[in-house]
């Protein structure tokens, strides 16, 4: 992973064989950052997503495995017990271009990921829901 900051926005690139989640919540220590955005897109090999069924307040995980487009990259990052909280959901296309998407549990860069984090001033911290099941934000 390499990354260069402006202003508040960093340019990040995580290269292959880097795990998504663990190297922007690793990026996101070293830097101190406490609340921000993410966008990017790239490419995996293989991929965990998930849905959360709000009935059964279960996660339901499908394992992607092959070529797969990260044609969209969206998430938050904030804190819950001080420690980073990374929120991510995503969309992935196959080699037939259908995409699937969801919360994006895991990620391994099969080319690159092109990620931009913008930095927000402030902190949000996170709280579990017994009522959703949830990490919630809590303001």
């Amino acid at each position: 992973m390499e990354a260069v900051a402006f202003g508040k926005h960093w340019v990040i690139r995580i290269d292959k064989g880097e795990e998504v989640v663990s190297t922007l919540e690793r990026f996101c220590r070293e830097k101190d950052i406490r609340l921000g955005m993410v966008y990017g897109i790239g490419a995996a090999g293989e991929a965990t997503i998930g849905l959360f069924k709000t009935r059964t307040k279960e996660y339901v995980r499908k394992e992607l495995v092959g070529d797969h487009e990260i044609t969209g990259l969206f998430g938050n990052i904030s804190r819950m017990k001080g420690e980073v909280y990374i929120h991510l959901h995503a969309n992935l296309a196959d080699e037939h271009y259908r995409v699937v998407g969801g919360h994006l549990n895991s990620a391994v860069v099969s080319a690159t990921c092109e990620i931009v984090v913008r930095e927000l001033d402030g902190e949000v911290d996170r709280a579990f829901s017994e009522e959703i099941g949830l990490n919630l934000y809590k303001f």
